[in-house]
């Protein structure tokens, strides 16, 4: 087990290793994150998942190759750019929909304090008029 893990290491580039590495590296600063409530878990398990695909690729560089000819993209780094892209699109209109629903939801709630406001107003009205002496000429 142990040779096997050093003959993956010494078949690996720099290029290959910096790449997995990075991808750990990123994966705890994310779970420092995560648990420091500094990141939303939600968009934490979008960069965890953003990070073991590095580590994959670092540490399997062939698999984009095998991906790319599976698919019938002729350039495996264009395949590689593609998938990046489509990631960021889709991380793009998430957040796009996040926002929108935060800021429904804001609107929402910020006509509700109107309303209870003035339901308050009205009352404090409605309790100094009561307790008011009438006036006498």
């Amino acid at each position: 087990m142990a040779f096997s893990c050093l003959r993956i290491l010494a078949d690996m580039s720099a290029l290959h290793i910096t790449t997995a590495l990075l991808g750990l590296g990123l994966a705890v600063l994310i779970l420092r994150w995560i648990r420091r409530d500094q990141l939303y878990l939600g968009h934490g398990l979008f960069w965890i998942a953003v990070a073991v695909a590095a580590m994959v690729l670092g540490l399997w560089p062939r698999l984009i190759d095998r991906l790319a000819t599976w698919t019938g993209v002729f350039y495996p780094p264009a395949f590689l750019l593609l998938l990046a892209v489509l990631v960021l699109l889709v991380k793009a209109l998430h957040s796009d929909l996040v926002n929108t629903r935060m800021r429904r939801n804001l609107r929402r709630l910020n006509q509700s304090l109107a309303l209870q406001e003035q339901r308050l107003q009205h009352l404090e009205d409605a309790r100094a008029a009561s307790t008011t002496p009438p006036e006498t000429p």
